[in-house]
């Protein structure tokens, strides 16, 4: 509506800190959003009202709300509601689908919907992209600079626009996921409450767009994923390896909606080397899904589809997860050659979970002095408590094999 990401947050705040005063006084509204929303708004006019500079906006915003300020607070609410109506029907799925503007680049539309609809950190977004924080910090000063210069109207797009902004809303919905499944810093090594909204997000999508493979596969990947939750950690906190979980404690009915959705776009009949970069991702979740236990886990499909994903998604992050695949299939040695043909890559040159991978090769291989010194490098590059304590354990493991 003000057409000014920096401008709308400030509202927003504005909106929370009169509800910190007034609800206590008052009582929580019948529907806080809207109360938060209608506040807002007057908030928005009352600025524009001594802006004579924004006289143009200050119209805009002033027809929209004619003949409900005065009205009764279940009026506004519908009013307000009316004007917010999409045909997504769901107003986090919309913002998103508006944020993801196509004027914009695919890599500073995401990062500016994780950060004004996702409520990502910088720090976290940069950890998603691989850069550095304020690489990214620049990219949403940026992407603010261009929206406000541009005027643009944010409203939800429909037919062949949304199909083209498909792709970026899928990519922040996957980030945001992925930011809840592995905290990038932080005492807790996983962040539920993200990874059921992006869930939520993706089960909604699936229900608008049951024909698009892609939305089914991100669907599938998540619900796979989301099902090892309760075996990652220890009671303690501590993190426990995929080879190591508890399978009884992973969530069959999760995984049972990821092989379905998995199963519906697959059925679609996508051509073999059509095949996009989330169908390929959740089915290489579901060989582990599959596998009773680690040991029937069918690693040589799961490098196959490596070697495709690579080809569909390139990305040193797929390069690194394709040399852990080789390892597992085809021995240690075969993984220390894959990841030393990335070992420079500029993007993995802070990650913790390149010298993580090498330490692994390694300690399988028994060279366990350099496994040492590979878990030693990775505890010094994560932030997060969690991960930390687990390279050091391995750190300790590689002295007691001596």
């Amino acid at each position: 509506m003000v057409r000014n990401v920096d401008l709308a947050e400030e509202l927003a705040q504005d909106a929370l800190v009169v509800a910190l005063l007034e609800w206590p006084k008052t009582g929580v509204p019948d529907n806080p959003g809207a109360w938060l929303m209608a506040v807002a708004k007057r908030r928005a006019l009352d600025g524009f009202r001594r802006d004579k500079m924004r006289e143009r906006k200050h119209k805009e915003i002033a027809r929209t709300l004619d003949g409900i300020r005065d009205g009764a607070p279940k009026v506004i609410e519908a009013a307000i509601e009316a004007a917010m109506d999409d045909d997504l029907g769901d107003e986090l799925l919309g913002l998103i689908f508006t944020a993801c503007h196509p004027m914009l680049s695919p890599d500073a539309r995401a990062a500016l919907t994780l950060k004004v609809v996702g409520g990502l950190t910088t720090d976290e977004i940069a950890r998603a992209f691989l850069s550095s924080e304020a690489a990214i910090a620049q990219r949403i000063v940026r992407a603010k600079k261009a929206i406000a210069k541009a005027g643009l109207t944010f409203e939800v797009p429909r037919g062949a626009e949304r199909a083209a902004r498909l792709p970026s809303v899928l990519e922040v919905i996957y980030l945001i996921f992925n930011e809840g499944y592995a905290a990038t810093a932080g005492d807790d090594l996983v962040r539920p409450g993200l990874c059921l909204e992006a869930q939520r997000l993706g089960r909604m999508l699936a229900g608008l767009m049951p024909e698009d493979a892609e939305v089914l596969g991100l669907l599938a990947l998540m619900e796979i994923q989301a099902s090892r939750q309760k075996a990652r950690t220890r009671p303690d906190g501590a993190f426990i390896p995929l080879t190591e979980q508890d399978r009884a404690r992973w969530d069959h009915l999760l995984i049972s909606r990821g092989l379905d959705a998995l199963a519906r776009a697959e059925a679609l009949g996508p051509k073999a080397g059509d095949v996009g970069p989330y169908v390929l991702q959740a089915a290489l979740a579901a060989c582990h899904a599959r596998a009773r236990r680690a040991a029937d886990t069918d690693w040589p499909r799961i490098a196959g589809l490596y070697d495709r994903l690579r080809v569909v998604a390139p990305s040193p992050v797929v390069d690194l997860n394709r040399a852990i695949a080789h390892s597992m299939a085809f021995g240690p040695e075969a993984g220390l050659r894959l990841v030393n043909e990335i070992a420079d890559a500029a993007a993995l040159r802070d990650y913790a979970p390149l010298p993580a991978a090498r330490g692994d090769f390694l300690f399988r291989a028994g060279r366990l002095v350099e496994a040492r010194s590979e878990f030693k490098a990775a505890a010094t590059l994560t932030r997060n408590v969690r991960e930390r304590a687990f390279l050091l354990a391995r750190a300790e493991a590689c002295d007691g094999q001596h």
